[in-house]
């Protein structure tokens, strides 16, 4: 039986990837754990291992493809003693293999109720309204399930990727009511969308009215998350004045997370001065007794910010209450301080986290540091390196920015947002004073860490900064 390749889901978040490149081409022999194709996803390009051995027998995406779908077909293996031209023959163009279709005739689909007059989804394109007008009558909502294309399984299961769940969700649509075209009938994002132009889904059944009386319906957040439509927009802007940029997989990802953080996640921002002589010396003075190999090279070459990124581990253990991510029915509480780390690479930003930062030395944080930054630049950061962590730091000192805040990454509840150090005037001791000043700012999700938690925390860190030698014990 012929192996199909389906296109992996190499991080939770990822929904879609692009297929940058064919390691092999078709007829070329496949084992088990040969190389196939690098996968580039929102974060990182990856390496698409082979499982079964064989004969590679169809390509069905060429390399080059963007936006694959998670779970799309993306190539056929002929086993041994089968015919890959056969294969390949059977393969088609895309989607997975189909199951075979049941013997008993399909059930007769429910009739439909007339659709509702609305206003079309924000992110429907701009002809939606103009079609949706020109259609001779409406569409019966619930459509027969051709063979080989079930959105349901046994036991009325529906088969949906998340994507595809949340948007029936939020434009109002009976996931059920939807066909799938996806991976043996799986509903995935194309239909959702599809349903939301056409109207053809049917409607969500009604609340009871004391349901409705209780708490009104909020509105959805699919009209929430989205600005104006492209042509909207365009329309601003004079023809020929400006060049259209697609979007890539890395910078969706950073859109749609960060309005959904903004939107679900209430921000509460805490902000300190902290002076840095005391570290800068100490800095200076480390980074001056570091050995050196056969070629002057330092042994490694301590920053600000990898005191940083110790100090608020070491804040984390000293205000454990802080140490925490919010769930719904829970409150994680973490054991140890893994720190992620703003990482600036073309195109967007990735976190690498620094796991136990809290038991490791300065220079063992620079060199990991130094390595995660070079990595991510090449996107080969493996996924377990830059998913999960506590906390998080973005440091935009070095571009000259005084102070900012940041915006937190669920499922973290605190990021720190650190400034420039600069000299400013002080008062010490009654008396004007140079002194060499950081700003930060901790934001902090106020379901999790309340005002004053917070400010204990940031005040932790600051002690730490403003007596470094504390951190070298």
């Amino acid at each position: 039986m012929p192996a199909n390749i389906l296109m992996p889901a190499l991080s939770p978040t990822m929904e879609k990837g692009n297929l940058a490149k064919w390691l092999k081409k078709e007829g070329d022999k496949v084992s088990s754990g040969d190389v196939l194709a690098e996968i580039e996803t929102d974060k990182a390009t990856m390496e698409v291992e082979a499982v079964d051995e064989g004969i590679l027998a169809k390509i069905v995406v060429p390399e080059g493809t963007a936006d694959v779908p998670v779970n799309e077909l993306i190539a056929v293996i002929a086993s041994d003693g089968e015919d890959p031209k056969a294969v390949a023959a059977s393969a088609g163009t895309g989607g997975a293999a189909a199951p075979p279709a049941k013997s008993e005739a399909p059930k007769e689909a429910p009739k439909a109720e007339p659709p509702k007059k609305t206003e079309p989804p924000q992110d429907a394109p701009a002809s939606a309204p103009a079609e949706a007008k020109a259609a001779p009558a409406p569409q019966p909502a619930v459509q027969p399930q051709p063979a080989g294309k079930p959105a349901a399984g046994e036991g009325g299961r529906v088969f949906a990727s998340p994507l595809a769940r949340r948007l029936a969700r939020e434009g109002g649509l009976d996931i059920a009511a939807i066909q799938g075209s996806g991976p043996h009938g799986r509903i995935v994002e194309r239909d959702v969308k599809a349903a939301l132009v056409g109207g053809a889904a049917k409607a969500a059944p009604a609340q009871p009215a004391t349901a409705q009386a209780a708490a009104p319906a909020p509105a959805p957040k699919a009209a929430l998350a989205t600005g104006p439509s492209d042509e909207a927009v365009k329309k601003l802007f004079e023809p020929g004045s400006y060049e259209e940029v697609p979007h890539d997989q890395m910078r969706k990802i950073i859109a749609r997370r960060l309005v959904e953080s903004k939107q679900t996640v209430p921000h509460f921002y805490l902000t300190v001065d902290c002076e840095l002589d005391a570290l800068l010396a100490l800095r200076e003075q480390i980074n001056k007794a570091a050995p050196t190999d056969k070629d002057g090279k330092p042994a490694y070459k301590i920053s600000v910010n990898d005191f940083v990124i110790k100090a608020l581990a070491l804040a984390l253990m000293r205000v454990p209450e802080a140490n925490v991510a919010w769930t719904e029915s829970v409150m994680l509480k973490f054991k140890q301080a893994d720190v992620g780390v703003a990482v600036s690479i073309p195109g967007g930003l990735i976190t690498p986290v620094v796991r136990k930062a809290e038991t490791k030395s300065l220079s063992t944080i620079s060199n990991e540091m130094k390595d995660y930054a070079a990595r991510a630049r090449a996107r080969k950061l493996k996924p377990e390196e830059y998913q999960g962590g506590s906390t998080a730091v973005s440091n935009l000192g070095m571009f000259g920015i005084k102070d900012f805040a940041a915006v937190i990454n669920p499922p973290h509840a605190t990021i720190l947002a650190v400034g420039a150090g600069e000299k400013r005037m002080i008062v010490r001791n009654d008396a004007p004073a140079i002194a060499t000043i950081m700003s930060v700012t901790l934001s902090t999700d106020h379901r999790a860490v309340d005002g004053a938690l917070g400010a204990e925390l940031i005040s932790a860190f600051k002690q730490l900064i403003e007596n470094p030698m504390g951190m070298l014990v």
